[in-house]
């Protein structure tokens, strides 16, 4: 069921200053012929050929999301499987968006790399140029197979068993443009992790962690998770799947989604309603079942449509695995001379040391995942200047991991970010807040949440949050509505986006949640309170004062709240009434004759309302 090509791939030489080794020629995953479809399916529509509905049902096959309230113009949402970016390809994002964008791009959290309020008779034009540097937005939006996401830590997390890069490419290369996932019930999401920390696996439709038994590669493959107004952790499908198998299971979860999904209504056509409704175990044996009717039916022309490509050994800058600098996420700063106190607070937060010796991987912090042209073409130059693999991940925490860097080049890679405004500390830590588009561009938004993550960010890191070690492990997510984008209920501190009736004026709102996390055993945060979008800064610095007030030694923030949340707490809060009791004086709001600001949200200086129009994640 694998085709597996070590040598026989084209290889290039990558040049560095201190090292060459040889590297596959990168994957090519637009069509220019797509092109020229779109730029006709929109003269169609203008001339009144096209439906509302068929058009929208295209674009959104091709990548192109609708804007807030603005059907001009969209979103142009640019695959990047595995979150794998070269430096041209960066380029070529930073010369579209100031072409036809808005002079930024957005990381988002899966991986994937969007341009904002594109005219729509541009909407062509970009996705020609991204094909000219090997990219594209096909199935990007849409009842499709989406972006398949690989942790940024494969292949070089020193937990890992094997690199799992090569299935997660050769899975996104397979399912691209394939009959098999084109018109599913509703959109489905593979992703891919190292360990059982990284990857958010939990949380996909399909989501495989590699695993080694008795010498032979594979992987703990976990199926039906899910975010939503109704979310759920995925299952284990068995102990162990050998790596023959990943296409056939793969490709069995689909057909069975296909064929049983619900097509009538949207709010429960994901395939983890699916699971949830049918029950565990008759939908483990259906897919076990179906698998076996794939292996046997298929075809070796489909077979040879996938092909895991690896290196070998002697082009991967490995020489031996460190002993000392073995410990994710971050490395102390006690064996490298700093260049001030920025480097040193930026060395802590945002660097980490790879398994293999000598090398780092640097994180880059962005605001809620916004990065501008010049800033992208900057990140381009280092990359080429101190990567030995000479590409880059982007993360969903909405950053960048620029990889296989010299530990002794630390300093100048340093030097080089600060000189663009990209050295900002804490990306590994809780100041580095993840929010969604919001009411910036999406049109089921409800609140800010975009603006409010960079709000929650700026203040945390003026605090000194991104450096105590009690809160690193902690995160804060954002989403401007119920529909999780933002992630929030696999956060520590988790937020989605409301309103709410205060006096005789709306106001914007967030519900809070605790105690989530993506890890390989995930976890959904539990709803505790409503927190004025305007409060909710004040409550995160006050959760972090009573957490520690109450904490025990060496407990870390994300301990002592899944503490409360089981009610074994101490002192003065033992379970989750107890906090609540002590947060609610901070979210009272003043009338709004006395506090106007308060009914505003952010980046915005009108009186509140709540506005919202047709979903744009499903065609």
């Amino acid at each position: 069921m694998i085709n597996i090509l070590k040598k026989n791939v084209e290889l290039t030489k990558v040049k560095h200053k201190k090292d060459s080794f040889a590297k596959p020629t990168k994957e090519k995953w637009g069509l220019e012929k797509e092109t020229d479809n779109f730029a006709n399916k929109v003269k169609l529509y203008r001339q009144g050929k096209l439906s509302d509905d068929d058009f929208r049902r295209f674009r959104l096959q091709h990548g192109a999301y609708g804007s807030r309230l603005r059907p001009d113009y969209s979103m142009i949402r640019i695959k990047v499987p595995g979150g794998e970016i070269t430096p041209e390809q960066l380029e070529k994002i930073a010369n579209l968006s100031e072409a036809f964008s808005i002079g930024s791009a957005h990381v988002s959290t899966r991986q994937n790399i969007q341009l904002h309020w594109v005219q729509l008779e541009d909407v062509s034009e970009v996705m020609r140029g991204l094909v000219e540097a090997g990219l594209t937005t096909r199935e990007a939006c849409g009842n499709t197979v989406r972006n398949v996401m690989c942790s940024h830590f494969a292949g070089v997390c020193p937990e890992e068993v094997f690199d799992a890069t090569p299935y997660s490419m050769a899975i996104a290369k397979f399912l691209l443009r394939n009959p098999l996932s084109q018109n599913l019930p509703r959109k489905f999401k593979i992703n891919f992790g190292c360990c059982s920390k990284h990857g958010l696996v939990s949380i996909a439709d399909i989501g495989l962690i590699a695993d080694l038994r008795d010498g032979k590669k594979g992987f703990r493959i976990y199926l039906g998770g899910g975010l939503g107004a109704a979310s759920f952790i995925g299952h284990l499908l068995e102990e162990f799947t050998p790596e023959e198998q990943v296409l056939s299971t793969c490709m069995a979860t689909i057909r069975l989604f296909d064929r049983l999904g619900n097509r009538d209504n949207m709010a429960r056509n994901r395939m983890r309603y699916l699971v949830n409704e049918m029950g565990w175990e008759k939908f483990q044996k259906m897919v076990l079942k179906e698998r076996a009717i794939v292996e046997a039916t298929i075809s070796e022309f489909t077979k040879n449509l996938y092909q895991v490509h690896f290196n070998d050994d002697s082009y991967v800058p490995i020489k031996k695995p460190l002993t000392k600098f073995n410990k994710l996420p971050v490395i102390e700063t006690n064996n490298i001379s700093g260049t001030g106190n920025g480097y040193d607070r930026w060395f802590q937060t945002n660097v980490v040391s790879q398994k293999q010796e000598g090398y780092s991987t640097v994180f880059i912090t962005l605001g809620a995942g916004d990065i501008t042209a010049n800033q992208l073409r900057s990140l381009a130059s280092i990359i080429r200047e101190f990567s030995s693999e000479s590409v880059a991940r982007n993360t969903p925490q909405q950053n960048f991991a620029i990889r296989y860097i010299y530990y002794t080049d630390l300093p100048l890679v340093y030097k080089k970010l600060m000189s663009i405004g990209l050295a900002n500390p804490g990306a590994l830590t809780i100041t580095s807040a993840v929010g969604c588009s919001g009411t910036t561009s999406c049109n089921l938004a409800i609140t800010n949440s975009h603006r409010l993550a960079k709000e929650i960010q700026r203040t945390l890191l003026e605090l000194g949050f991104d450096v105590d070690n009690d809160l690193r492990n902690s995160t804060i997510k954002i989403s401007g509505c119920p529909n999780s984008c933002g992630q929030h209920e696999i956060a520590t501190i988790g937020f989605f986006g409301g309103a709410a009736r205060i006096g005789n004026s709306m106001a914007p709102v967030y519900t809070m949640l605790f105690g989530g996390n993506g890890s390989e055993d995930g976890k959904l945060g539990k709803a505790i309170m409503r927190v004025p979008a305007k409060k909710v800064i004040e409550v995160v610095q006050k959760i972090v004062e009573l957490y520690k007030n109450e904490k025990l030694p060496s407990e870390t923030l994300d301990m002592w709240i899944d503490r409360i949340i089981n009610g074994n707490g101490n002192g003065n809060i033992k379970n989750i009434e107890d906090i609540k009791i002590l947060l609610t004086p901070v979210t009272q709001l003043p009338p709004f004759e006395q506090g106007q600001e308060f009914y505003q949200d952010y980046g915005n200086d009108v009186k509140f309302s709540a506005k919202t129009a047709r979903g744009e994640c499903a065609a």
